[in-house]
């Protein structure tokens, strides 16, 4: 069975930082692009981050300088450093999992196998 559980949201003030992480399990990791998506309150779902298996990483141009993906294979990890942070990026943060095997360069329309249910990111002003 797989598991996507994500970890590190909470409250910050307009500024701080934040480091969100994924932990997956029930899959090989290494086969695997990654990518994070965050919803608002009555919006719709969007695109933060990807890193892909074989693809440079890619950024929402909202979070474009701010914000680092990464990953550990080791650790089956995704991690989401989060800098500079600001109100409007407040949401419900989700790591997704791809398997290997996309070749569009779109990683915010990509569809994506797995998901996790999220972790709360509250940026207070």
């Amino acid at each position: 069975q797989v598991q996507l559980v994500e970890s590190g949201g909470g409250l910050v003030q307009a500024g701080g930082s934040l480091r969100l992480s994924c932990v997956a399990s029930g899959l090989t990791f290494n086969r695997y692009d990654m990518a994070w998506f965050r919803q608002a309150p009555g919006k719709e779902r969007e695109f933060v981050a990807a890193l892909p298996i074989t693809w440079r990483t890619t950024y929402a141009d909202s979070v474009k300088g701010r914000f680092t993906i990464s990953r550990d294979n080791a650790k089956n990890t995704v991690y989401l450093q989060m800098n500079s942070l600001k109100s409007e990026d407040t949401a419900v943060y989700s790591c997704a999992a791809g398997y290997d095997g996309y070749r569009g360069s779109d990683f915010s329309k990509r569809l994506y196998d797995y998901w996790g249910q999220g972790t709360q990111v509250t940026v207070s002003s």
